[in-house]
């Protein structure tokens, strides 16, 4: 470890700068912008068709016998476990399971292509599909489907049928029409560069999100588990009214298909346990669900001998239904993306690789919309397919189109031998992959202890999903998450700083011994932006640290002056000397400074023939007014933090640094960042009486100032007589 002593040190020796100092003599120059003609050079067209096609960019130097072996294994492995999450999916989304391979095979050709990730695997993901089967069933519920059938009741009424091919139909309709649309919102973001509006959604919200996402997916999964019938709902408590609707009918459980389920759940969560703990020894994991669909339904005599006569031909989406689910559609683009570009980042890191947030909304977006028109529903990635494409070896989206190639198999081969799979399994196998969702809960304690704040984050979104539901939960979460960010600018930490003796180190007087203030002179600290918002709590905290209200003491002094004047009219007070001024000294209101002539503050009015006075404000003054105490001669406040000031703040602090300069006390800035200091200019900031000179480099070169021009008045006094020296009136 590097020893603290005396040996270790280093001396710095350079002038006091201002910052007017600093830049004449550094020489500062106007910022280069460049043209609109000069930013579109031809030269730059070959980087932007790159940027727009990263495939360009890794194809070209592939390495085929490093890369290949790993990526075929890869992709072969997460085809696998992809064709059958895709199936066990869609009944989130309320669409016959064939629906879910397209979902899983169609958004991997175009993400190959404009994805900027090497390691994702693109495909469905419980949350989104959740999310968008919310709408789809509340858009064609099983209700709007019934009619009398050929069988009669009990009471002799026909019994009503569900019209499933009506039903299908129109919700095949409404899921691929909201997919396009949310493509149609992701691509319209990424191109006008706003994919940092996802970083909003903090890995608290995500992760309380999630949860309850998973949550919801469990309990939407129990109706196939149980084979009992519910009703649709969505909104708020949504979640318990299915529960009850369970527990309603609960009697008519299936057994076959309840015990098939738990089965499969124990099974596949037995054999990821494996996968995870023997991940290093393992070639590649055991795709138990492969293996447990192989087992049930005796896959293993599925021969690429059937093939379907062709794709379902891409069809263009209903523009009518756009209106239905616009909200929902924007807010599921955001979640699905921040899934993606949040695991994106993850593996980029790991192998020192970059991802482009808006080229991969662009992806994703065209991948949706060209996934829409193909039958398939909202892509986005999941963090175990992915994690299973890269353990395996996957270096490139050439892992991605492989494991593509195996979902086209199951699509054009085997497909139609799955129409019969029980769906009772394919939902265990779904609960089974949520286990690590619901492990997130443990993030909690740890959120607890690190920071409160993002632990309430993380809980408030859980529970307004769980009872509000997903879009509004998430809404609601975000909203309280930008409200803890005002909150946190709104109440800034701010400080007094004290030096270091022999230092240029400046530290909170509070969090240290051996620091020491300068005698005449507060330094405070506002470690935030100041903006509208906060800037009257700056005030406040201004107002402690200097231990006094400037305002009231400029009241105050005025009316003292005013009385003094009287008594010195009236021949009851008599100066010993009077210095007269080169020019009229009566106080201004900085209020009415700005845009106009300058007016006399109420009270401190003075006939022009009237004797100016200077009156040592901290001795005893011949007439009643307690006027609070001024200690301090200077001011300076350290902005090293501030990174943002709007017009509103600018005003403001203009108007408190001229309410301490009209009472005597010297105001400086110090550590202001150029970009502040542009912002100030553009807002007209500076005029006579606050001008630049009050800026300087650092609080150090502030306080070397000060003293200076502090010993320099003390050698060369010239103040007039005080008022206290003349005699008061008997």
């Amino acid at each position: 470890p590097f020893r603290m002593d005396s040996q270790n040190q280093y001396c710095v020796s350079r002038p006091i700068y201002s910052t007017r100092a600093f830049e004449h003599v550094n020489e500062k120059q106007v910022r280069e912008t460049k043209t609109i003609k000069e930013r579109c050079s031809p030269k730059l067209i070959p980087q932007i068709i790159k940027k727009f096609f990263p495939i360009l960019n890794w194809l070209p130097i592939y390495q085929l016998k490093q890369w290949l072996p790993g990526d075929i294994v890869a992709g072969v492995t997460t085809g696998m476990v992809c064709a059958l999450q895709g199936l066990a999916y869609s009944l989130l989304v309320g669409v016959p399971p064939v629906y879910g391979l397209y979902a899983a095979f169609f958004p991997i050709l175009t993400y190959f292509i404009l994805g900027t990730s090497r390691h994702l695997s693109v495909g469905p993901f419980p949350v989104t599909c959740l999310m968008q089967g919310a709408v789809v069933l509340s858009l064609a519920p099983d209700e709007l489907f019934l009619y009398h059938g050929n069988t009669t009741g009990v009471n002799g009424t026909a019994t009503l049928v569900v019209n499933t091919t009506a039903r299908d139909a129109t919700r095949i309709s409404i899921a691929t029409s909201m997919t396009v649309l949310i493509g149609l919102f992701q691509f319209g973001m990424g191109v006008v560069q706003v994919g940092f509006l996802v970083r909003y959604l903090s890995d608290p919200l995500v992760g309380g999100f999630t949860t309850a996402a998973a949550l919801q997916v469990v309990v939407s999964q129990l109706k196939l588990i149980f084979n009992v019938p519910t009703n649709n709902y969505n909104g708020i408590l949504s979640l318990f009214y299915t529960i009850g609707d369970i527990f309603k009918n609960i009697k008519q459980t299936n057994m076959v298909d309840l015990i098939a389920a738990v089965l499969t759940i124990i099974v596949v969560m037995l054999v990821k346990e494996f996968n995870t703990k023997f991940q290093k020894k393992l070639p590649v994991p055991i795709p138990i669900e492969v293996i447990v669909v192989c087992t049930l339904f005796n896959f293993y005599a599925c021969v690429c001998v059937y093939i379907f006569n062709r794709f379902i031909p891409p069809r263009s989406p209903d523009v009518s239904l756009f209106s239905s689910f616009g909200g929902p559609s924007f807010s599921t683009g955001v979640v699905s993306y921040a899934i993606a570009i949040s695991v994106a980042k993850v593996y980029a890191a790991k192998h020192e690789l970059i991802v482009d947030g808006n080229q991969e909304l662009i992806a994703f977006g065209i991948s949706n919309i060209f996934c829409g028109c193909f039958s398939g529903f909202v892509a986005t990635t999941a963090l175990s397919r992915t994690a299973i494409q890269e353990s395996t070896g996957g270096k490139t989206q050439v892992a991605g189109i492989i494991s593509a190639l195996m979902v086209l198999i199951v699509i054009v081969a085997v497909g139609p031998l799955l129409q019969p799979l029980q769906k009772s399994v394919l939902g265990a196998i779904i609960v089974a992959n949520l286990k690590g969702m619901f492990m997130q809960v443990h993030d909690v304690p740890i959120l607890w202890r690190k920071n409160k704040t993002d632990c309430c984050i993380w809980v408030l979104t859980c529970l307004a999903c769980i009872f509000l539901g997903l879009d509004v939960g998430l809404l609601t979460g975000v909203i309280f998450e930008l409200g803890t960010v005002v909150i946190r600018t709104q109440f800034p930490t701010c400080s007094t700083l004290g030096n270091v003796p022999s230092t240029e180190i400046y530290k909170n007087m509070k969090d240290y011994k051996n620091i020491i203030e300068c005698p005449g002179v507060k330094v405070f600290k506002c470690a935030a932006p100041i903006y509208f918002a906060n800037i009257e709590y700056l005030r406040d905290q201004i107002k402690h640290t200097v231990g006094f209200n400037a305002v009231r003491v400029f009241k105050k002094r005025n009316k003292a002056l005013k009385k003094i004047h009287q008594l010195i009219k009236k021949g009851k007070l008599k100066v010993t000397e009077v210095h007269k001024q080169p020019q009229s000294t009566r106080e201004r209101d900085p209020e009415q400074v700005e845009g106009g002539a300058q007016q006399e503050v109420n009270g401190g009015a003075r006939p022009a023939a009237e004797v100016e006075v200077q009156v040592d404000w901290s001795s005893t003054l011949p007439v009643s007014v307690r006027i609070p105490k001024v200690n301090i001669h200077s001011l300076v406040m350290d902005f090293t933090a501030v990174s943002f000031l709007d017009v509103m703040a600018a005003k403001s602090l203009k108007l408190i640094i001229k309410e301490f300069m009209r009472i005597g006390v010297n105001v400086y800035l110090a550590g202001c960042d150029d970009e502040i200091i542009m912002k100030m200019e553009s807002m007209g900031f500076f005029d006579e009486v606050v001008n630049r000179g009050m800026l300087f480099i650092s609080v150090h070169d502030a306080i070397l100032y000060i003293k200076m021009e502090t010993d320099s008045e003390n050698s060369d006094d010239s103040m007039a007589e005080k008022v206290p020296e003349t005699s008061k009136p008997s």
